[in-house]
């Protein structure tokens, strides 16, 4: 069995940045394993531009922000294999795949790295009533087929769910010509970006239905049409709304789920809420040794901050490799409340260093404070104008507030504006 001394389970845009920041700390024994026959991940297909501003002070395409870190991986010769599909991984580190190549292979890691990135949820997740004709499409898969393979799903559009990606196809639809009948989103506020919402619908005049949902898709051999109703406090369609709109492709943009199937098979921990594993602040999950980032650790809304998060995950594989990765002081459990959906990381350490929060919240809420505290004590506060469940947000707690913390756990919630402090 080979060793390697860190291993990482994916190509795009987290994994080579995990890998370009392990070398940069000095391991220089890294292996790439990529399913796809390319490196880069999603972002091969995200021909739009808005990538890159806050990582390299530049306006980038997703390819072209892809190149960026393909190119490094190349200049620093970093070995990576393509078409490598992982079909295992184990709590102690051994990492199974299969290659045209190379057969079936077992490698012993020093460290492994997660970052397979995420998938989006399917029709047959959703339950929508109706037969099952041609024209449903994940606007992922939509995305590829224009993108890529330069196929157009359909004419006549409706989209369900108000995702990034559902809001950059409903423009890139458009633009080829279809026309966007409506975006259907069953929350009462939107789940991607606030930029997105304004340069992708409101700049092309096409309308945001909130709080409604399809309640039946007809059609036999193709999507004829939807009925789309308005749903109650309970996200239950209310009948007296139903409403027939004509199409003839559905698009669904109902969230993206990370691929933890290879997370599940090591029995490492998983957050019931992101759906990815609970870590520490070094991106550390519960199995030893075994690190994860980017969208399969939560999903992000940049990839700047995927970026970001999967340099710290390098890095800190890297320390681990070396026997340097510092967990001293008491673990303290990071407990989201009050508005806080989840956070990442879930657990930190007294004697850690600064670490960076990140959150998202519940709701869309205006003029609050983010306010940690352990038991009755303000450790950290600071005001927010809006914050938004589309929108992931970060506060950074340093190390001398750290230390000071009583006790083996802090909360992270919001004070809102009229509440008592």
């Amino acid at each position: 069995m080979k060793h390697v001394d860190i291993v990482i389970i994916g190509g795009g845009p987290a994994g080579m940045a995990a890998a370009v920041s392990a070398y940069k700390a000095g391991i220089r024994d890294i292996l790439i394993l990529e399913r796809d026959q390319h490196l880069g991940g999603i972002l091969q297909q995200c021909i739009h531009n808005g990538f890159g501003l806050h990582h390299f002070g530049e306006e980038l395409t997703g390819p072209e922000y892809a190149w960026r870190y393909e190119e490094e991986v190349q200049k620093l010769n970093i070995p990576y294999k393509l078409g490598a599909m992982v079909t295992d991984l184990t709590a102690d580190r051994k990492v199974t795949y299969i290659s045209e190549e190379d057969g079936e292979v077992t490698l012993d890691a020093g460290a492994v790295i997660l970052a397979m990135g995420c998938r989006e949820r399917s029709r047959g997740a959703l339950n929508i009533p109706g037969v099952r004709p041609a024209g449903i499409y994940t606007a992922g898969t939509a995305q590829r087929f224009v993108n890529i393979k330069g196929y157009m799903p359909g004419k006549n559009i409706v989209i369900l769910g108000s995702g990034d990606i559902g809001l950059i196809m409903a423009r890139r639809m458009t633009l080829e010509g279809a026309k966007v009948q409506a975006v259907c989103e069953l929350m009462p506020y939107s789940g991607g970006l606030n930029r997105n919402i304004v340069q992708c619908l409101n700049d092309f005049n096409i309308p945001l239905r909130l709080s409604h949902t399809v309640v039946q898709i007809h059609g036999k051999d193709r999507v004829t049409g939807v009925t789309i109703a308005k749903v109650d406090e309970n996200r239950q369609p209310i009948e007296s709304t139903r409403e027939f709109i004509e199409c003839d492709t559905l698009l669904l943009s109902c969230g993206l789920l990370p691929e933890n199937e290879l997370t599940k098979c090591a029995g490492i921990t998983l957050d019931r809420v992101t759906g990815g594993a609970v870590c520490d602040s070094y991106r550390q999950t519960s199995a030893k040794g075994i690190f994860s980032c980017g969208n399969v650790l939560h999903v992000h809304d940049l990839v700047d901050f995927v970026s970001e998060e999967a340099e710290l995950a390098g890095a800190s594989a890297a320390a681990y490799v070396r026997g340097e990765l510092s967990t001293n002081g008491r673990v303290i459990a990071v407990n989201p409340t009050g508005g806080v959906r989840y956070t990442v990381p879930q657990m930190l350490y007294t004697e850690g260093g600064d670490v960076k929060l990140f959150f998202r919240v519940a709701d869309i809420y205006n003029n609050v404070t983010v306010r940690v505290s352990d038991g009755n004590n303000i450790i950290f506060e600071k005001k927010r104008k809006k914050v938004a469940p589309g929108e992931m947000e970060s506060i950074a707690l340093k190390a001398d507030i750290l230390k000071n913390i009583n006790g083996d756990n802090i909360t992270v919630t919001l004070i809102k504006e009229g509440e008592k402090a």
